[in-house]
């Protein structure tokens, strides 16, 4: 069966920029529900498990039209989150470093402009959706938006930042102030993790 990305930090390690009890609710409740209601889906149609969850998304002809859906809608809340949690740590590694300085330089002009293109970005989104820094198929970097657990592997993009969006992200720690934790991402963004998935990921291109 799948399973979720262990955090490599505790609960409260991201205080106070995300507090301890709402890591623990996300990821336990929320992370945790997706992956388990995927895996009874596929279980429910005797699945072996034979595909990554990146390839499960490329090959969701394979399954039954009416399963689709909730396939798709469950193994984007197991992906998306998987890159989210990854992405995030606190030991303040968020400064640009590697191939993935090197580009988002040459493509923004400066790191404030990345961030601030990210930011605004991530503002724009209406409802509950995921902003993500992504590799397009050319190799190519951009910023995208996608609504409730859509991933961007459906589009054939790699997703190297992920930033949750939803409400139970944030909402205990900020309520309605979704700027504040928008703009506080990156004091606990850590490139340095991200820039080792990029290479990784920019070598397959």
């Amino acid at each position: 069966m799948y399973e979720i990305i262990k955090l490599d930090y505790d609960y409260n390690a991201l205080e106070p920029y995300i507090d301890g009890e709402t890591v623990d609710i996300h990821y336990n409740k929320h992370h945790k529900g997706y992956l388990n209601k995927l895996n009874n889906i596929l279980n429910s149609l005797n699945y072996k498990y034979e595909y990554s969850l990146v390839e499960l998304i490329n090959h969701i002809d394979y399954f039954p039209m009416n399963l689709r859906g909730d396939i798709l809608y469950n193994a984007g809340g197991v992906l998306n989150h998987n890159l989210y949690w990854y992405n995030m740590s606190p030991h303040h590694n968020n400064q640009l470093v590697g191939k993935l300085k090197e580009d988002i330089l040459n493509k923004y002009g400066s790191y404030d402009n990345f961030k601030e293109a990210f930011i605004i970005k991530a503002n724009a989104v209406v409802g509950s959706g995921w902003t993500f820094l992504v590799i397009k198929p050319n190799g190519t970097l951009d910023i995208i938006n996608t609504p409730n657990q859509e991933t961007p592997y459906l589009y054939g993009f790699t997703p190297i930042i992920a930033l949750d969006l939803w409400e139970h992200a944030y909402y205990l720690e900020y309520q309605n102030r979704r700027s504040d934790y928008i703009n506080n991402f990156f004091e606990i963004i850590d490139y340095m993790k991200i820039n080792e998935l990029y290479e990784k990921n920019f070598q397959k291109q």
